[in-house]
């Protein structure tokens, strides 16, 4: 019985092993491809707390070149993050968030929440404290989330922190 075990622990083992080999050549290969976007990435990770990986979901899904976005309302409405506005004269239905961006809201949801709660730069964190007595914490963090978004527009069309 202890054999058997033993055998089965090399094979899951090796089976590890493998899985750490292919996580780092795909890291190397991801390091290649994204080489020519360096400045890019580093620009954007000067948000607070953007990181690399956050940072190369965002450069993938939006691109480089801006001039398809005539403003920053016009990308935060293509991410999914600009509200809805379903009403009628006297009638107002539901405001919620559209369901696009498929990669890119999960991607700035996620800095969202990072930055509410860092507190070496609290300016999102003073944000989300204002509006969450208002409008709730959901829509505060896609509120977050969308001036993340604009932020980083204007980054790529003026190429300043």
């Amino acid at each position: 019985m202890i054999k058997e075990q033993k055998e089965r622990m090399v094979i899951v083992r090796s089976q590890l092993d493998f899985v750490d080999y292919s996580i780092a050549n795909l890291d190397q290969m991801l390091g290649k491809m994204v080489a020519p976007y360096g400045s890019i990435i580093s620009l954007f990770c000067t948000i607070t707390d953007v990181e690399g990986a956050s940072a190369i979901t965002i450069i993938y899904e939006i691109g480089t070149d801006m001039s398809q976005f005539a403003n920053s309302k016009r990308l935060c409405c293509w991410a999914g993050l600009s509200p809805g506005n379903n009403g009628s004269v006297s009638k107002k239905k539901s405001v919620k968030a559209l369901c696009a961006g498929v990669y890119l809201k999960p991607a700035l949801v996620q800095v969202a929440h990072a930055s509410m709660k860092s507190n070496t730069s609290p300016y999102y964190k003073n944000k989300y404290e204002h509006i969450c007595k208002r409008r709730g914490r959901k829509r505060v963090i896609i509120a977050i989330a969308r001036m993340i978004l604009t932020a980083i527009y204007h980054m790529f069309v003026t190429g300043e922190e």
